[in-house]
């Protein structure tokens, strides 16, 4: 299976997960600092646990992706300066700009998830049909 998951990347994938939603809740309740700072940090910690600390470094001092490091630790900085909306829009630029190598594999993997994957598809297959009744 090409999507192998050990008790390591689990916990990376986990920490991710936890640092997307206590970001979204942060946005919810009106952007709460406490709850950006401690979304990103689960985020980062889950990132450099799923893939390796010494990878997590390269990803982020590569000189491809200068720009979505910087944008991403300004948006962190913000965030701690009491502007956590710039802080936000700054941080996800950034996340863009970084991972944006990674966006055909991610999109294979959410794909795969039973029933999410299938939400996903499921515009895509109505175009699709859309196309060839219309042609």
């Amino acid at each position: 299976m090409p999507y192998e998951l050990d008790e390591r990347k689990k916990i990376g994938l986990g920490l991710i997960g936890f640092g997307i939603f206590f970001s979204f809740l942060a946005i919810l309740l009106f952007f709460d600092r406490g709850l950006l700072a401690l979304g990103n940090i689960f985020w980062l910690a889950g990132v450099a646990i799923l893939l390796g600390w010494r990878s997590t470094l390269q990803l982020f001092t590569n000189r491809r992706n200068y720009k979505g490091t910087v944008a991403f630790l300004l948006g962190i900085f913000f965030i701690f300066v009491r502007w956590p909306v710039v802080g936000i829009l700054v941080e996800i630029y950034g996340c863009f700009v970084l991972f944006g190598g990674f966006w055909p594999s991610i999109k294979v993997f959410l794909y795969q998830i039973p029933v999410f994957g299938w939400i996903l598809q499921y515009p895509v297959l109505l175009i699709n049909q859309l196309r060839r009744s219309s042609g």
